[in-house]
């Protein structure tokens, strides 16, 4: 029995480290890839390691936040919710260059809906990184004129007025019930819950089988064009990075985004990036294999072939991942009390 029981240990040891052999596996973490979070307790340690703080995360306020993710009431014209920018049935995105909003109103700076999937592992959040958390981003389009329009006053009024909005706040954040703190609160702890593992994440962990021959392959012409300088981490993007380091962005001049103050822009996550077209800021280039070959003349200042750059397409691929499950809420019939829509 001792014997046998020898010989199966080294079996399962011959096989993890066979599974482990692969080179490019180190490669890609040492170049900073890492693996999605698995659970709420591996999220909160990634926050942690990234500096970004958030608020204690349970189910019931996952669930509120949900509700209120798809709630049009929180838009002034009672037609727009979180969900209409970051569809989730879109790879969490609108599919157009530019956000529309209340009244049909365009961005005005002309930028690009970002994926709200495994955005709680970004640092940073909006493309110029005004904020740092989920719940500060939250509350920005609800209160942007040109998106949402809803005050936040007029916001708390709102969801205030549904009986079934206001117990299920008590319960959760007691005496203090509604307040905007507390609505934008709610959705971040819903959109946390937005991750999305895919193969890459397997064969981060050691499973060689996970990505095929050319995904691999793409993944070594992805490390070795020094893309993962910019697009690294657990997200592959969601820093703060210089924009056009090497050369100008043909589409600079759509908009009049140039970043924060320091000219720093967003890196978007490459998770999922197959199904969030178009692509850039101002969502000026619909083919991922055009996005690349671009990347590599602003920031890199490097020629990517057509032959390179559909290596590495094929390997973005891979991120493409097993999106949570979410079923349409019920949400609270309106009452007299509730502020009526505004076109």
């Amino acid at each position: 029995m001792e014997k046998w029981f020898l010989s199966l240990s080294s079996v399962l040891v011959a096989c993890s480290l066979t599974l482990n052999a692969n080179p490019l596996i180190q490669s890609a973490k040492d170049n900073g890839l890492a693996p999605l979070p698995k659970n709420q307790k591996e999220v909160d340690k990634v926050l942690q390691e990234m500096g970004v703080k958030f608020s204690p995360f349970t189910e019931a306020k996952a669930e509120l936040g949900k509700k209120l993710y798809f709630e049009p009431r929180l838009s002034k014209s009672g037609i727009i919710s979180c969900n209409t920018c970051h569809n989730l049935g879109l790879g969490g995105t609108d599919g157009i260059s530019a956000a529309v909003g209340h009244r049909w109103t365009e961005n005005p700076h002309h930028l690009n809906s970002p994926t709200v999937y495994n955005s709680v592992l970004n640092a940073s959040q909006f493309w110029d990184g005004r904020a740092g958390t989920l719940a500060d981003q939250a509350k920005g389009p609800i209160e942007a004129e040109p998106e949402m329009a809803t005050p936040a006053k007029l916001a708390v009024e709102k969801i205030a007025s549904l009986p079934e909005y206001v117990n299920e706040f008590k319960k959760i954040y007691g005496k203090d019930g509604v307040t905007f703190d507390n609505i934008a609160d709610a959705i971040a702890n819903f959109e946390r819950t937005l991750i999305t593992p895919s193969r890459f994440d397997k064969f981060l962990e050691g499973d060689s089988k996970a990505l095929t021959k050319a995904e691999q392959e793409g993944l070594q012409v992805f490390l070795d064009k020094g893309c993962a300088a910019c697009h690294n981490g657990v997200n592959l993007g969601g820093t703060m990075q210089a924009f056009q380091v090497a050369g100008q962005y043909k589409f600079a001049n759509l908009g009049d985004f140039k970043g924060d103050s320091n000219g720093m822009v967003k890196t978007p996550t490459l998770r999922n990036v197959a199904e969030t077209a178009p692509y850039f800021h101002n969502g000026a280039i619909w083919s991922l294999n055009d996005a690349i070959q671009e990347m590599g003349s602003v920031q890199l200042g490097i020629e990517i072939s057509q032959a390179e750059a559909e290596k590495i397409a094929t390997f973005l691929r891979s991120l493409t991942g097993e999106k949570p499950e979410v079923i349409y809420p019920q949400l609270p019939i309106s009452t007299d009390k509730t502020p009526k829509p505004e076109l």
